[in-house]
């Protein structure tokens, strides 16, 4: 079976830009799911790419799994865990009582997804065993 890290990697930094895109355009909600992806992506990067198995969507969880092969500070694991919310609820109307997800998220928010997004996929770039470039 063939390592397709390159693969996850070159798709996270394509989420990443996606996100940065909703921003601009203020679709909040996308550009929160977006880098809740980017971050995923680029965690599963790194866990192919030293040839290990990476199972779900909970960034937190994964970089959990990674910490027993990779030295993962505390401030990356709250990063994670703030994107982690943004799976879910950033989709689906059924994430609030009333309203649709578009209703609930800011700028702020989205800001703040990206720079959490932007922490991971830095972390994981530099884990990498090949340049990570795209």
């Amino acid at each position: 079976m063939s390592n397709r890290a390159q693969d996850w990697f070159r798709q996270a930094q394509a989420d990443f830009q996606h996100a940065k895109n909703s921003l601009i355009s203020g679709d909040y909600e996308w550009s929160c799911f977006a880098a809740q992806q980017a971050a995923e992506k680029a965690v599963k990067a790194v866990f192919l790419d030293r040839g290990l198995e990476a199972w779900g969507h909970t960034i937190s969880a994964l970089l959990g799994e990674l910490g027993e092969h990779t030295a993962v500070t505390e401030s990356l694991v709250d990063s994670a865990k703030a994107l982690d919310k943004h799976y879910i609820p950033t989709r689906y109307p059924n994430g609030f009582d009333s309203g649709a997800p578009t209703d609930f998220y800011t700028r702020l928010e989205a800001e703040a997804a990206l720079g959490h997004a932007e922490e991971i996929l830095g972390f994981c770039q530099n884990h990498l065993g090949f340049s990570g470039e795209g």
